[in-house]
């Protein structure tokens, strides 16, 4: 998912709401009008630096689309932090946009509430087919067996992305390949007031996506195989610790960080006091910082050893957008040419470009732009070494509980508390208690 958003919701609600919708959807958007829709209403994800920035990228696009079709687009930015309360809230009250971009971590849970438009063959077929997508992509929208609920948008993946003047200034040469090499390289970054890596203690989805990919490389999941939750495994209290450990054992975060939220980290580093932050695809949002390109570098996000790949060796998460229409939308009809030309090769070489991002649609990523070194890193962790979140229909309740876990633990190392394997285990039974039994 884009950058790392807040699903600032309790997994009791989440239950509840998504049991609503699935009782709640209404039938009008399925079949849609016989009228030619005139508008149409969009949520879209805050992507770039700033709703405003948003805006900028988007009108401009929007404006062409009804100059093509005649339908005009109402445009909504909505800040990660309120976007899965608003779907959900209008999954409930049937007022919900007729289109929106969700977390591709959300497809599945959203799926399960059946809110969102299902993409059948046939429904593929109105916007061009399901083989214009990448692989990886449609991986992370819904459940496996089931029509996804949603389109790919926007690709992203994870990387470790380093200030080179701290590095110099520190006389480090190279970014650590693996964790042992990010402590000792830390240390040396970690002085006079300034740190090595930044993190967002109170970020409960940047929390997830950390400890997912940590969990992969030590060899659990957080949920079984047939989608019960598994928090408390070796490998997953393993993967927690060693997180909120930068901070509590190595000290190479700030005590500050474990307050910080959606995208506070990124000031710090385009400010030369911190050096290293782990990110989703960039590029653009350092630009916006007054960043230039020839002061950061990129480099595969670190494993416990060796080079990235698959299994334990994951360093990322699937991430990026995928893009859905509410079931209940009495503008199927547009709400499915919309989605046609967002997808369509030139838009997606457009909107890709100006947010740092990779298409999800091949043809679009044979432009030369998503061939920089910067992007060559993210392409082939895409392709090598990224990883799905699970898609099981409690994953938004898994990053709210298992996510506020890592937070309070973040809130105990800095106020100098002793974070234990076994602190860490009670954190995520508690958690864990949280979840719907099956």
């Amino acid at each position: 998912m884009r950058r790392s958003r807040a699903a600032a919701v309790g997994a009791v609600t989440l239950s509840l709401v998504l049991t609503a919708a699935a009782c709640g959807g209404g039938s009008s958007g399925a079949g849609g009008s016989n009228e030619q829709p005139k508008t149409l209403t969009y949520w879209a994800s805050n992507q770039g630096a700033s709703i405003e920035v948003d805006k900028k990228v988007l009108q401009p696009e929007l404006d062409k689309f009804e100059k093509e079709t005649g339908i005009k687009v109402k445009l909504e930015v909505v800040p990660w932090a309120d976007l899965l309360n608003r779907i959900l809230t209008a999954t409930t009250s049937g007022q919900g946009p007729d289109v929106l971009n969700i977390g591709n971590t959300w497809s599945a849970s959203l799926q399960a509430g059946g809110a969102l438009l299902p993409w059948d063959a046939k429904n593929f077929d109105r916007i061009g087919g399901k083989d214009r997508f990448v692989e990886s992509a449609l991986g992370s929208t819904g459940v496996e067996g089931q029509d996804p609920a949603a389109v790919p948008l926007y690709s992203m993946a994870y990387a470790l992305y380093y200030n080179k003047k701290m590095f110099k200034d520190a006389g480090v040469t190279q970014p650590p390949a693996t964790w042992d090499e990010m402590t000792e390289t830390g240390k040396k970054l970690s002085k006079n007031g300034k740190w090595a890596l930044g993190a967002e203690g109170s970020n409960l989805s940047n929390n997830i996506h950390q400890v997912f990919v940590l969990g992969k490389q030590h060899g659990a999941d957080f949920f079984t195989p047939d989608g019960k939750a598994d928090f408390t495994s070796d490998g997953a209290v393993a993967a927690v610790k060693q997180y909120v450990d930068l901070m509590a054992k190595a000290r190479i975060v700030a005590p500050g960080n474990a307050e910080y939220a959606q995208n506070q980290s990124l000031s710090d580093f385009a400010t030369d006091k911190t050096a290293m932050v782990l990110w989703q695809t960039a590029s653009a949002t350092f630009k916006s910082q007054g960043m230039n390109e020839d002061e950061w570098g990129v480099a595969p996000a670190p494993v416990q050893s060796g080079k990235p790949g698959q299994g334990v060796s994951t360093n990322s998460m699937v991430a990026g957008i995928n893009m859905a229409i509410f079931r209940n939308t009495k503008n199927t009809d547009g709400a499915l040419k919309f989605v046609k030309f967002m997808t369509g090769e030139q838009e997606q070489t457009i909107l890709n470009k100006a947010y740092g991002s990779i298409p999800p649609v091949k043809a679009a990523q044979e432009d030369p732009a998503f061939n920089s070194p910067a992007l060559a890193v993210l392409r082939e962790t895409l392709s090598t070494s990224a990883a799905a979140l699970p898609q099981v229909p409690e994953e938004s309740q898994f990053e709210t509980v298992v996510g506020t876990a890592v937070k309070e633990l973040f809130a105990e190392a800095a106020a100098g508390k002793p974070v234990t394997e076994a602190s860490v285990r009670a954190k995520l039974d508690k958690a864990q208690q949280q979840m719907p039994k099956k």
